[in-house]
C-alpha cells in the first residue's frame, strides 16, 4: 500500500509539472501570436498610408492659412494709386469677358494690396480700418485669380466695395466715378476713371447697363 501511494504521488507531481509547463508554453505562444499580430497591424496601417507618410504623426487640425492676410497687408512701400491701377485693369478684363486675363490681374492685385504702406499719414483708427479693408480685398482678389468668370464677377462686386472704402480713407489723385448696375445681383456698383458705362458684371451681354451714381474727388 505504501508503495502504491508513493507511485501515485510521483504520478501526481509529474502531472502537475507537465500541466504547468504546458500552460507556460501556451501563454508564451499566445504572446508571440499577439506580438506578431500587433506588428502586422502596424505594418498594415503603414502600408495604407501614402508613400513617405508611414510612421508620421498626423495632425488633422487646419493649422494656419498659407497666407496670413493681416500680416501680409501693409507690409511694403506701395500706395493706393497702384492698387487703383490694378483694380481698373481687372475691371477692363471683366468688361472684355477675359477670364484668363482677369485671373492674372487678380493675382497682380493681391501683390499691390499686400504692399500698401500705412506707416504714416493715417490715424490709428484709419490704420485699423484699412487693415480690415485690405484683408477682405485680398481674399476676394485671390478668389478672382483662381475662378471662372462668373465667380470672378461675384467677388469683384465685394472687391469694388472694399476699394471704394479704401479710397474714402486714402483719397485719390484723380477724379473717379462710382457707377451702378441695377440688374446684377440686386444692384452692384463699381469704380471707373470715366463716366462712360462699360459694365464689368455683364460684359458684352449688357455692356451699357448702368448709370453714374456719384463722383469721387
Amino acid at each position: 500500500m505504501s508503495k502504491l501511494k508513493s507511485t501515485i504521488g510521483i504520478v501526481a507531481v509529474a502531472f502537475i509539472t507537465l500541466t504547468a509547463v504546458s500552460c507556460k508554453d501556451s501563454k508564451k505562444e499566445q504572446n508571440n501570436v499577439d506580438g506578431s499580430f500587433s506588428e502586422m497591424s502596424d505594418d498594415e496601417n503603414h502600408s495604407n498610408l501614402p508613400a513617405g507618410e508611414a510612421g508620421m504623426n498626423h495632425d488633422n487640425s487646419d493649422g494656419h492659412h498659407d497666407v496670413d492676410r493681416k500680416e501680409m497687408a501693409m507690409s511694403g512701400d506701395g500706395d493706393s494709386e497702384l492698387i487703383l491701377k490694378d483694380y481698373f485693369n481687372l475691371k477692363d478684363a471683366l468688361v472684355a469677358d477675359d477670364n484668363a486675363k482677369a485671373k492674372e490681374l487678380g493675382a497682380t492685385l493681391v501683390t499691390s494690396l499686400g504692399n500698401l504702406d500705412i506707416s504714416s499719414n493715417f490715424s490709428d483708427t484709419q490704420k485699423t480700418d484699412l487693415k480690415d479693408i485690405i484683408e477682405d480685398a485680398l481674399e476676394h482678389s485671390e478668389h478672382i485669380s483662381k475662378n471662372d468668370i462668373g465667380h470672378q464677377r461675384e467677388h469683384f462686386k465685394i472687391l469694388s466695395k472694399d476699394v471704394t472704402d479704401m479710397v474714402a480713407i486714402t483719397g485719390t489723385e484723380n477724379t473717379l466715378y462710382q457707377l451702378f448696375c441695377p440688374m446684377y445681383d440686386g444692384g452692384s456698383a463699381w469704380l471707373s476713371k470715366s463716366k462712360e458705362i462699360k459694365n464689368p458684371y455683364y460684359g458684352s451681354k449688357m455692356l451699357d447697363c448702368g448709370e453714374v451714381q456719384k463722383e469721387i474727388n
